[in-house]
């Protein structure tokens, strides 16, 4: 988990000014990953009790933007964030309680980026959603 001093250099880093609300939900994501908006709204107003949910949305849409935070939308789900960013790696879903983990890629260095047919695109990044049941729910259904 970064620092403060360290949340404010990301912020810094690409040209964003230092916020209470977007150090806060900065802190929010990388304590909390894969959380959704309320998740990280509760979060944040743990530490700022006055800050408003559209500061908070505010601040997910420009962190976003910027790179220092990734946004996923499994199927059926609502957005959820996360603070593991330029890696491209991927996530398991469980269809039972909608636990989300990381997954690296397969074999080597993001092998998923050659596509069998790019159709002339330049791609940078894919998103893949592996599905199933998480150890929990799969102990569950076998006892």
């Amino acid at each position: 988990m970064p620092t403060t001093d360290e949340l404010q250099q990301l912020l810094r880093g690409v040209s964003l000014r230092v916020t209470r609300p977007r150090v806060a939900v900065l802190t929010a994501v990388y304590a909390h990953p894969h959380s959704d908006t309320d998740s990280i709204i509760g979060a944040v107003r743990n530490e700022l009790p006055e800050v408003s949910h559209q500061a908070v949305y505010d601040s997910l849409h420009t962190l976003t933007a910027a790179g220092l935070v990734r946004r996923i939308q499994p199927l059926g789900s609502v957005a959820r964030y996360e603070s593991r960013v330029g890696d491209n790696h991927h996530h398991a879903v469980c269809r039972s309680c909608g636990a989300i983990a990381d997954v690296d890629c397969a074999v080597g260095h993001a092998p998923c980026l050659t596509a069998a047919d790019d159709r002339g695109f330049i791609i940078d990044e894919a998103e893949v959603i592996y599905w199933g049941l998480c150890a929990d729910c799969s102990s569950t259904r076998s006892t």
